[in-house]
């Protein structure tokens, strides 16, 4: 088997993770792949029907139709469809929460930590008011009132958002979404039993969704954090579990909303809180970042230095992370929160505290979360870290290898920190680029998964190999963890890189693979890539700008895709999303997409031919705005 290692564990990118785990007694997600390893073909091809009681039908050449008529293309459409407004629903239900809290903030006058963030989208919106605190409100009542528009209204903020000559495209296709959650619900609706059937209706309807991901869900959603939470800052950083200290009593965070737990990073600092860790035996209480919050953490690390001891690892680390018996508490708000962990958490006597009932485990305590009762909140779960502490560090033997990761990752690039350090404008990158000191752009993004060569293979197999060719790579999502884990975000990676690329990076002191940290930022990709595009006059599409979701997962990952697609980019996956089963749907997604949007969908799972694949696409790109 390609991906196994002693038919026992799949490879990992991470060897030092991968020794580690061949050395623990318990099962992880890396132990469960070989078990798993037989797939359904109907499954995986999407023609598997489940949504009445004739079924569930099944799709071939012998039964080309479900019992009710259903063929192929519709289907794979529609199972599609409801997979990409899952993923939008999630997204949603993550700027929903972070609106709410900013506007909870401004009413009750609370801290502002990025007030240059809060003015500079109260210009976008059109807000004049001089009270931060009001204007925090008011820019909150934006993105809530549109969320919850009907369908047939269209949301304002996408025309101060979205890049003219895009919203012109989509206007055009007829994707200019309604209300977003309105549009999830008859996205929903229409993949119901007996009702659409036109797979190419149903495939432009995942565009729209798109939209509505990319706008709201990610580039707002960090936003209005940068607004909450403060501004991400480049700076160097630990990585790996070499963050765990064990003289702290250490909270495992794992999700998506920072703002929830926000308080909570900040009175962890407070002396009484101190001293009631100091009390337990401890030196105080540390944050270890897991998963997608984690990297947001770390995004923002420079606000809370006293706090978060760095990030540990992306969402298949999470297992490993709670055996090395240094995790004391784990707080989850939010996905990537794998049930693989609870079994683990049982084990090593981890007491585990969900804030958000969406992300609630089977063995965890379940806090709801609100605004007023944070205070209350946060107290709760240090009492429990506390008790959890005292009971368990007598009995648990600490096993932390203290080689894995790196001390020196740079971190907190931002459209908004990386412009600053290039000196307030994109001219520098785009005169690098336009010298072919920099070929190209690669945004590789999105979350790890355990089939595609192992865990994090390919995406560090990529960004190697796009380095090699002087195509510099912006990362975002869990493949942010597998790459600054295996040394990649680090200044010393440039030697892996290009003699053209490697001289850029040397002269910056810069890593060739840039940090943007969890996977919301992939609309921080989408901000630089609107502004270069303005800075050139040109559309996104003309861009030499490719995008990679190499080990895409679940169902968020294909509404990012579904964004990324709207955007007239070029999107590579190694994995197929449960489509080849319908030759309608495929061609449109990697042929006819081009003609509508200027994306395109491309399957390749090989790493050589897929970064070929690539680099053709940039230098056709190149060619086109007359580079060499």
């Amino acid at each position: 088997m390609e991906n196994c290692k002693s038919c026992s564990i799949c490879n990992s990118a991470d060897k030092v993770l991968e020794d580690f785990i061949e050395t623990l007694d318990i099962e992880t997600s890396l132990h469960r792949v070989e078990s798993q390893k037989y797939k359904c073909n109907f499954g995986k091809n999407g023609v598997c029907c489940k949504l009445c009681a004739n079924g569930p039908c099944r799709i071939s050449e012998k039964s080309p139709r479900g019992i009710c008529g259903a063929t192929a293309d519709t289907i794979v459409a529609r199972n599609f469809l409801r997979a990409v407004a899952a993923g939008t629903a999630c997204y949603l239900h993550v700027v929903e929460n972070t609106a709410r809290n900013l506007k909870s903030t401004g009413e009750s006058n609370g801290k502002i930590k990025g007030e240059a963030a809060l003015n500079r989208l109260a210009d976008t919106f059109g807000i004049s008011e001089a009270d931060i605190h009001k204007k925090a409100v008011l820019v909150a009542d934006k993105v809530l009132s549109d969320l919850y528009k009907p369908r047939f209204e269209k949301m304002d903020l996408v025309n101060k958002l979205g890049y003219a000559p895009r919203i012109e495209n989509w206007e055009k296709l007829g994707i200019m979404p309604g209300g977003a959650k309105s549009e999830v619900f008859d996205a929903i609706v229409k993949t119901s039993t007996n009702l659409n059937s036109d797979a190419k209706d149903m495939m432009v309807n995942c565009l729209n969704l798109g939209i509505s991901t990319g706008i709201y869900g990610l580039t707002l959603t960090n936003l209005l954090n940068d607004i909450l939470l403060g501004e991400p800052s480049i700076r160097p950083a630990k990585v790996g579990f070499k963050v765990v200290d064990p003289s702290y009593i250490n909270i495992m965070v794992t999700g998506h909303q920072q703002s929830i737990i926000s308080y909570l990073e900040d009175i962890l600092t407070t002396p009484e809180v101190i001293k009631k860790a100091q009390k337990a035996g401890a030196k105080g209480f540390k944050l270890v970042g897991c998963t997608c919050v984690g990297q947001d953490l770390q995004l923002r690390g420079e606000h809370y230095k006293d706090v978060f001891s760095g990030h540990a690892g992306n969402n298949f680390t999470s297992e490993a992370l709670i055996a090395t018996g240094g995790i004391d508490s784990i707080v989850s708000e939010f996905n990537c929160t794998l049930p693989g962990i609870e079994p683990v958490s049982d084990k090593f006597m981890v007491k585990m505290i969900c804030v958000d009932d969406v992300a609630k485990k089977s063995n965890a305590e379940y806090v709801e979360y609100s605004f007023d009762k944070r205070k209350e909140i946060s107290n709760h779960i240090i009492d429990e870290s506390i008790k959890s502490y005292l009971d368990r560090r007598p009995k648990i033997k600490i096993n932390i290898p203290e080689n894995h990761g790196f001390d020196n990752v740079i971190t907190g690039v931002s459209e908004g920190s990386l412009k600053e350090f290039l000196g307030g404008t994109w001219k520098p990158l785009v005169d690098l680029i336009a010298a072919g000191k920099i070929k190209g752009v690669a945004g590789i993004v999105g979350c790890s998964n355990l089939t595609a060569k192992g865990h994090d293979v390919f995406t560090v197999g990529l960004a190697k190999e796009l380095i090699k060719r002087d195509i510099i790579v912006l990362s975002a999502g869990c493949s942010s963890g597998g790459l600054e884990n295996v040394g990649l975000m680090s200044p010393e990676a440039s030697k892996l890189a290009g003699s053209n690329l490697r001289a850029v990076c040397e002269s910056l002191g810069i890593p060739p693979v840039l940090n943007f940290g969890p996977c919301l930022a992939i609309g921080r990709l989408e901000i630089v890539a609107k502004e270069l595009a303005e800075y050139l006059n040109i559309d996104i599409p003309a861009l030499p700008l490719v995008l990679s979701a190499p080990q895409w997962l679940e169902e968020q990952a294909l509404a990012d895709g579904c964004f990324g697609l709207s955007l007239g980019l070029p999107l590579h996956l190694a994995i197929s999303p449960f489509i080849d089963g319908s030759e309608t749907v495929s061609k449109l997604l990697t042929e006819d997409m081009e003609s509508l949007t200027g994306g395109k969908l491309i399957i390749e799972g090989d790493i050589k031919k897929a970064a070929d694949k690539l680099e053709e696409i940039v230098l056709a790109k190149r060619k086109g705005l007359g580079l060499r």
